[in-house]
């Protein structure tokens, strides 16, 4: 197997070629490390092509600049087509300006101090559900049993989808996930995943129909009767959001989840750190596991105006990657990158943007849920740990694991307080 160690060539690095994204992520980091060293961004593709922003300086500044690196007309791979807008509704990651922040506005205003402190009990309840019933029933994958569970069925109770409706909405969007690949035949697979969004819009539309006629303390109910200057979210736009809420707020805390568990488990000394005093280092843990896996690789972003940034100018209409993955390990900011370390202070990573209008609306969430599920998973009476590698999907949009072998038994020896080893070294 080619290793992290043997020293990459600028020209072997081809951020472009879907080859690139099958390489172990220990070699992928590694050219991300090379590209750092390098004075400008570099542009990779044929015809326009894009340029990638793999510092962290970089990253930051163009998220926080959207006049000059705009979302819109789509901040992913492919550009979303026109024709899918207009069925489908935009999401609010492909917009900028003033059509973005209304969205925004509205939907802040629909998540209430009420609808906040039920879904905050709502996900410590889950999370012991979920873990009392895998000590009952000795499932064999975490991915299925905990870390796509909790997520999904906290968005679910969030938006108050009925129960008949949740099995199918969740093997639409595990089928519109997984087909976020590398290889050409499996890259996007627009029809599939069309089909996916299709199905969850209509149960979207039929719910926001029954939620105008007879209102519930859920947020689709907040959302259908918010009004922002005399404006409401149309049907479409209603879809566009439940649809992002679904699938970005599942899918990126459940590959969390599923690294954290190998993280922890792959670093003894660090897991009994957290396991000996959870309420001091669970914020930590939390950060420094979105940090070290980056759920999310990547973003891209259409230049509207002229700017220099990262020693290059850079002109409209050229296309730019905000290499998340790349900015979590600069070394120019965090101090041994490769090293996993719950106790990181500060730990200024860019796991869920790098700030901006496009900070993600779901983080404080996303950290309620992990801290809630570790908590039950390691303070508990019955403890989890791997047995075995992580199935990772090649893709070049997210960091996604497909399943994880475990098994759940008694609490481990504590790790000794003195000659403990320090944290290690891990891809």
């Amino acid at each position: 197997m080619e290793s992290a160690a043997v020293p990459l060539r600028r020209e072997e690095v081809d951020l472009a070629d879907p080859a690139f994204w099958r390489l172990p992520r220990a070699r992928r980091l590694a050219a991300f490390a090379l590209l750092r060293t390098l004075e400008s961004p570099v542009r990779f593709g044929s015809g326009p092509g894009f340029h990638a922003l793999v510092r962290h300086a970089d990253v930051r500044e163009a998220s926080r600049t959207p006049d000059h690196f705009a979302s819109a007309p789509g901040a992913t791979t492919p550009e979303p087509a026109a024709w899918a807008k207009a069925v489908f509704g935009n999401s609010m990651v492909n917009m900028d300006g003033p059509e973005h922040a209304r969205l925004r506005r509205i939907v802040a205003r629909a998540f209430t101090p009420r609808l906040l402190a039920a879904a905050e009990e709502n996900v410590r309840e889950t999370a012991r559900r979920i873990v009392t019933e895998m000590a009952r029933d000795r499932p064999e994958d975490f991915v299925t049993s905990a870390a796509s569970r909790m997520p999904f069925e906290i968005i679910c109770d969030l938006m108050g989808i009925p129960a008949g409706d949740r099995a199918e909405i969740a093997r639409r969007i595990d089928e519109a996930s997984e087909n976020v690949g590398v290889a050409r035949r499996r890259l996007r697979m627009p029809g599939r995943g069309l089909r996916g969004l299709a199905h969850m819009q209509l149960v979207m539309a039929r719910l926001a129909r029954e939620r105008r006629r007879r209102p519930a303390g859920d947020l689709v109910s907040a959302l259908v009767r918010a009004d922002i200057d005399g404006q409401t979210l149309s049907a479409r736009q209603l879809g566009a959001f439940f649809s992002l809420l679904l699938v970005a707020g599942v899918e990126t805390t459940r590959n969390a989840i599923a690294h954290g568990l190998v993280l922890l488990t792959g670093h003894p000394d660090q897991l009994a750190l957290l396991e000996s005093d959870f309420d001091r280092y669970a914020d930590g843990a939390v950060d420094e596991i979105v940090r070290h896996s980056t759920p999310i690789i990547q973003f891209r972003r259409t230049v509207t105006a002229e700017y220099e940034l990262g020693g290059r100018v850079f002109r409209p209409g050229e296309k730019v990657v905000l290499l998340y993955a790349s900015a979590n390990r600069d070394e120019n900011v965090f101090e041994n990158p490769d090293v996993f370390d719950i106790t990181r202070d500060p730990n200024p990573h860019l796991g869920y943007g790098g700030g901006g209008p496009h900070y993600c609306l779901g983080a404080h969430l996303a950290r309620q849920e992990m801290k809630a599920l570790f908590r039950e998973l390691l303070t508990g009476p019955v403890r989890v740990r791997t047995v075995g590698a992580a199935e990772l999907v090649d893709s070049s949009f997210d960091n996604r694991v497909r399943s994880l072998p475990f098994v759940l038994g008694p609490p481990a020896p504590a790790v000794p307080p003195e000659g403990a080893p320090g944290p290690a070294r891990v891809f």
